[in-house]
């Protein structure tokens, strides 16, 4: 069974915010988390789901550096919405990029069915 979209939230705990400009942020996976593995087979697969998600123009990962670097655009996600998305902050803009996730999630677990 997939995870649902709060057990997914929650293990943002272990990822932080490396670099971030208007348009642009770096996610870092913290070294205590370095355990997270994901099949090489299934890497493509996931950035293509990432890369369909409204607002996001690309993703890039680094499993080397256990990095994802986001470019997105400001105008549907507000700069502001990554840092409180991910400190848990209830802000207008965090709830716009988690109703957009969370909508992303539930397209990604309907086609799993």
């Amino acid at each position: 069974m997939a995870p649902g979209f709060d057990e997914l939230r929650g293990g943002l705990a272990g990822v932080r915010i490396a670099h971030h400009i208007r348009g642009r942020v770096r996610l870092k996976l913290e070294p205590q988390e370095a355990a997270f593995e994901l099949p090489d087979r299934r890497v493509r697969a996931f950035q293509d789901i990432l890369d369909r998600i409204p607002g996001v123009h690309a993703v890039q990962l680094n499993l080397l550096a256990r990095s994802c670097t986001v470019r997105y655009d400001p105008d549907v996600i507000p700069m502001q919405a990554w840092g409180d998305f991910m400190a848990g902050v209830d802000s207008g803009a965090a709830e716009i990029l988690e109703r957009i996730l969370h909508d992303a999630w539930r397209e990604i677990r309907n086609a799993e069915l």
